[in-house]
């Protein structure tokens, strides 16, 4: 999609369709809003003073100009109250607009920056959150349908008031598309089939950022996980013909200064069919966004790699089936991860708290002294939270704030949830360190204890994101299917840590 800055006046565009804002309460139009009513003859007072336009959040409005304006159509875009006018409203909102008109066939449009002024938003965080909106919002995922012809919104032009304006509006249309396009990428790669995204395409994924960025990848297979001793993740793997990747792409923001570190880490487990512990059919149907998590990562780093921050940031994805092969493990199997620690099998569809354990330890053993792992672990978190937050669980309370307040800056919600040290005895093992289930109490909890046993010391919170990557209709900005949930929480956090 085309996306240009442009100074002039709203009422003067030659385009399919003009969009404008208005607030809730607003009975007499001003500013852009109040000259397209004024072109209009009062269309936009009459139809206020009726009811029928209230400005409320989201409530949209399609006005055909008939002749008395350049364009041919009008787009009212409620934005709620003034005090409540957020970059997600605006996100929401954009989106909305965006699939409105590519209902009606409109390929091109031309709108101000919505919410500019609203709730102390200047121009360019405005432009960044329409920009993100629309191509969020836009976004399909329609690759392997063969009739392509569904119409598609290919050019938006923002109206600057003045040519003033132009380089912070410009700004945010840059940061709004590069963060986008990175979501997309998320949402693209857990919306894939699996026969399409197996550990080698994911790599080949990464491979693409890398080349197009110019970050370092390097991609370990097999006998390089043996030889570091990657037991746990081997074990997940050795029921698939599928071969194991382990993906890490390095961006040196301070390179001089290598404390200044950041390590994220994601589960990248491309189809889970449960291994010998086998899901149900309908249990199986979404997981081959299993690997949600490790898409994020990929997506946050091409993100990340563009930005720029001032910091260290080393994105590591465990790739691997998990499936019921001869030779997969068993129940009652034990493995040794990389930092030496041993685990009993105590149920093979516990799969992604293993891949991670052996991430997170050779995050620890690049001497990554702040990591957030990423994965869709548990139902439990599902059942605690639904859709709406992501679950957040770490061992130290001002970085875990930190992240969250990384998500709150972009619209992101994570919830806390507890990791008291009475917990670790559910997961205790007779004859190994540990145990990779804890019975069905606190399951997401238990989960992300196992994996914080191989933090070895480091600043770490995990991220459950089973509720957040996947909608199952179209909500605000995120179409059905995978959501792209957590790259702007991970984008922001790197930006927090940058040391400028």
């Amino acid at each position: 999609m085309e996306i240009s800055v442009v100074a002039g006046n709203i009422t003067q565009q030659e385009s399919p369709a003009i969009v404008v804002g208005m607030l809730q309460g607003v009975t007499d139009p001003a500013g852009a809003l109040g000259e397209v009513d004024q072109a209009l003859d009062g269309a936009i007072t009459s139809l206020i003073e009726d009811g029928e336009i209230k400005g409320n959040r989201g409530e949209l409005t399609l006005l055909h100009t008939l002749g008395k304006l350049p364009s041919k159509r009008v787009v009212v875009a409620g934005l709620g109250y003034s005090d409540s006018v957020s970059i997600n409203t605006v996100r929401a909102l954009a989106a909305s607009v965006g699939r409105l008109l590519r209902s009606k066939g409109v390929t091109q449009f031309v709108s101000v920056v919505l919410g500019t002024g609203e709730g102390g938003m200047g121009e360019s965080e405005s432009a960044q959150a329409v920009v993100e909106g629309a191509e969020l919002g836009l976004y399909r995922f329609d690759k392997h349908k063969t009739d392509q012809s569904s119409p598609q919104v290919r050019e938006i032009t923002l109206i600057a008031a003045d040519d003033s304006k132009i380089a912070n509006i410009e700004s945010g249309v840059n940061r709004g598309r590069i963060i986008a396009d990175a979501v997309n990428l998320c949402r693209s790669m857990a919306n894939e089939p699996p026969n399409f995204m197996t550990p080698t395409m994911m790599a080949e994924n990464a491979l693409d950022v890398a080349t197009s960025t110019g970050i370092e990848i390097e991609v370990l297979d097999r006998p390089q996980m043996a030889e570091l001793g990657m037991g746990a993740l081997l074990g997940v793997a050795q029921g698939s013909d599928e071969p194991p990747k382990l993906i890490v792409l390095r961006y040196h923001g301070d390179p001089n200064n290598e404390e200044n570190n950041l390590g994220i880490v994601g589960k990248g487990i491309t189809f889970d069919s449960g291994g010998l512990d086998l899901k149900s059919a309908a249990g199986m149907l979404e997981m081959k966004s299993d690997m949600a998590g490790g898409a994020s990562i990929i997506g946050a780093m091409k993100a990340i790699a563009q930005l720029k921050p001032k910091v260290n940031v080393i994105g590591i994805v465990p790739a691997t089936e998990n499936m019921p092969g001869g030779k997969a493990q068993r129940p009652s199997d034990v493995v040794k991860a990389m930092n030496g620690k041993t685990i009993e099998i105590g149920n093979t569809d516990a799969e992604g708290r293993l891949v991670l354990a052996d991430g997170v330890a050779y995050a620890r053993s690049l001497g990554i002294t702040k990591i957030v792992d990423v994965a869709t672990l548990t139902g439990a978190v599902v059942v605690a939270l639904g859709n709406l937050a992501s679950g957040i669980f770490g061992n130290d309370q001002n970085w875990i704030d930190t992240v969250i307040q990384s998500g709150e800056s972009v619209g992101e919600r994570l919830w806390q949830l507890p990791t008291f040290d009475e917990y670790k005895d559910q997961y205790k093992s007779d004859i190994a360190d540990i145990n990779n289930t804890g019975g069905r109490g606190a399951g997401a909890t238990i989960g992300a204890l196992i994996i914080g046993e191989f933090a070895d010391g480091a600043q770490w919170a995990h991220l459950d994101i089973a509720g957040t990557n996947r909608t199952s209709s179209v909500d605000g900005f995120n179409p059905k299917g995978a959501t792209g949930a957590p790259v702007r929480t991970l984008v922001a956090l790197a930006e927090s840590q940058s040391s400028e």
